[in-house]
């Protein structure tokens, strides 16, 4: 590619490639070509125009004293009216303290299909008790209870995908 950065001399440039071969066999830029993008650049107060061998024009930059075009003014923003924020109730805690899953995986309340779950709804567990399984990359993870207590609520349905931290059972502590 080659730079014309001022139209004069583009124009002893072209003049002598006018003379030259193309190296790409493409023709070179004529005289008169140059003269035409010579107007457009001053016409548009365009600082560098790029051509290459075959003919193509692109605008490298504009001149720095153009003044960038006024945008349209933009219209009042709207005026919105905030009620102020309603104080509610405050929500009573849900008794209990959750037993959360500690991998992204697929959660199981039973070791097999056939066999019963580990732990039912309103059961006394033990603290190190499995109360399911979390399946993460093809291992099954035993998740135990950390404290003794009772099954207040089951969070997950069996063979459910649980993330990293959901809570899985709310046990009562004993």
């Amino acid at each position: 590619m080659s730079k014309r950065k001022a139209p004069a001399a583009a124009a002893k440039k072209a003049s002598t490639a006018s003379r030259q071969e193309c190296a790409c066999g493409c023709q070179p830029i004529e005289i008169d070509r140059l003269r035409e993008l010579a107007e457009l650049a001053t016409e548009f107060d365009l600082a560098e125009i790029e051509t290459d061998a075959c003919g193509g024009v692109r605008v490298v930059r504009r001149a720095s004293g153009v003044p960038a075009p006024a945008a349209a003014p933009l219209p009042p923003p709207p005026v919105v009216h905030v009620a102020p924020p309603v104080e509610k109730a405050p929500t009573p805690a849900e008794p209990g303290t959750l037993l959360t899953s500690p991998f992204v995986g697929t959660f199981y309340r039973a070791p097999a299909p056939e066999a019963p779950p580990f732990v039912d709804l309103g059961q006394a567990v033990r603290k190190g008790q499995v109360v399911c399984i979390v399946e993460a990359m093809k291992l099954m993870n035993e998740i135990e209870s950390e404290f003794d207590g009772k099954i207040l609520e089951i969070l997950v349905k069996n063979a459910e995908h649980v993330e990293y931290g959901q809570p899985l059972f709310r046990i009562e502590k004993a």
